[in-house]
C-alpha cells in the first residue's frame, strides 16, 4: 500500500484481533508483521489477516524493516520489556493499557522513547472515540456548569475464568483495577482532572486477586464514585452532573455511539457511532503524530500516562492490592 504506516503487532490474543480488524479500516495503515511465541498462533493470525510476515519471536518482528510501528497487545507484566526493546531497535510504540504496572515502569518507557526519539503512547482508546472527544468539549465549554458529580462503572462476571489466565492471575497483575477500572479512573481525570482526596475499599479471592473495588475521588467542589468489579455485570453507563445540565453516556460508556444531554428538563440525544469497534482513531492519532514528527501525543500525553498511573498506585496502596512479585 503506498504511502501507508506499517505496523506490526506482538501478542496476538483477543484484543489484537478487535485492533487488526480496525486496523483494515484506517486506509494508510497496513499491517505487515505479526509475532507470537507461538509459531502456529502467529500463522493462523497472517492468514486470516492477509499479513505478509508471522514470527515465533517478538525480536525478530522489530528487526523487520517493513514494521514501523509496533502495537504492543501482552499482558500488563510484559509492557515494559517490550517496549523498550522495540524502541531501542527505532520502532514507534503504541501500548495496550495500562501502559506500566506502576509509576517507575511508566518512567523508564517515557525515557526509552526520548533516548531513541520514537513516538510513544498509552493505547487508552476510549479518548480518542469520537464520542468522548465531544463529550469533554461540551464540559470544557461550559454546557453543564460547573461539575460537581461524576459516576462511572465497569463490571462484568469473570470468575468462571481460567485462573492462570490474564484477568485473574495475580502473577500477570491480574485484577479489575488495572484492567477495567483504569477506565472509570480515566473519565474522572479526563473530566475533572487530579483529586485532592482518594478513598478506596477492594475485595479480593483466595489467590490474592482484586476482584471488586470502589473508588472515591473528592475535588474541592466535586466527587467521583468510580467502581470496577469482576464479581458481576455493572450497568457501564456514567453520568456527568452539573449545575446547569447532566450528560449521560450511553452503556457501554467507554465505547459508547453517544449520550443524553439533559440542560433544564429539556433531553437531547446525541449519536456518534464509531468506525469499527474504536480502536481507528488511536490508530489515526498515532499516524497523525508520526505526520507531524511528534513523539506524544497531546490527546493522550506522557504526562496524562503519568498522572493517570499515578493515581492506580495511590488506589492499590489505598486498597492493600500487591502483586507477588512486587515483594
Amino acid at each position: 500500500m503506498a504511502n501507508s504506516v506499517g505496523w506490526g503487532i506482538i501478542g496476538l490474543g483477543n484484543i489484537a484481533q478487535k485492533f487488526a480488524k480496525d486496523l483494515a479500516l484506517v486506509h494508510d495503515a497496513a499491517l505487515m508483521g505479526v509475532a507470537s511465541r507461538s509459531l502456529v498462533k502467529a500463522n493462523a493470525f497472517k492468514k486470516e489477516f492477509n499479513v505478509p510476515f508471522a514470527f515465533d519471536n517478538y525480536d525478530a518482528l522489530f528487526d523487520c524493516e517493513e514494521v514501523e510501528v509496533v502495537y504492543i497487545a501482552l499482558p500488563h507484566t510484559e509492557h515494559l520489556t517490550w517496549s523498550i526493546k522495540a524502541m531501542e531497535k527505532g520502532k514507534h510504540v503504541l501500548c495496550e493499557k495500562p501502559v506500566g504496572i506502576n509509576r517507575r515502569e511508566l518512567e523508564a518507557m517515557i525515557a526509552a522513547s526520548k533516548k531513541n526519539n520514537v513516538f510513544f503512547m498509552e493505547a487508552l482508546w476510549s479518548r480518542f472515540i469520537p464520542s468522548i472527544r465531544k463529550i469533554k468539549e461540551s464540559v470544557d465549554s461550559g454546557e453543564i456548569g460547573a461539575v460537581g458529580y461524576l459516576q462511572a462503572d465497569f463490571a462484568f462476571f469473570a470468575l468462571d475464568r481460567d485462573s492462570e489466565g490474564r484477568l485473574l492471575n495475580p502473577e500477570l497483575a491480574g485484577g479489575s483495577l488495572l484492567d477495567i477500572g483504569i477506565y472509570p479512573v480515566f473519565l474522572a481525570y479526563l473530566i475533572l482532572g487530579m483529586p485532592e482526596k482518594i478513598s478506596a475499599d477492594a475485595k479480593f479471592i483466595e489467590t490474592g486477586t482484586e476482584v471488586q473495588i470502589a473508588v472515591t475521588f473528592t475535588y474541592k467542589a466535586a466527587h467521583a464514585h468510580l467502581f470496577s468489579g469482576l464479581t458481576a455485570t455493572s450497568p457501564m453507563t456514567a453520568t456527568i452532573a452539573g449545575n446547569d445540565g447532566t450528560l449521560v453516556i450511553h452503556s457501554r460508556w467507554h465505547e459508547a455511539q453517544g449520550f443524553t444531554l439533559d440542560v433544564d428538563g429539556q433531553k437531547e440525544e446525541f449519536h456518534y457511532p464509531t468506525v469499527g469497534k474504536g480502536y481507528t482513531y488511536e490508530i489515526e492519532e498515532v499516524h497523525r503524530c508520526l505526520a507531524e514528527n511528534n513523539t506524544e501525543s497531546p490527546y493522550w500525553s506522557h504526562k496524562n500516562s503519568l498522572e493517570l498511573i499515578s493515581l492506580l498506585d495511590k488506589i492499590r496502596e489505598i486498597a492493600g492490592i500487591r502483586f507477588p512479585f512486587e515483594g
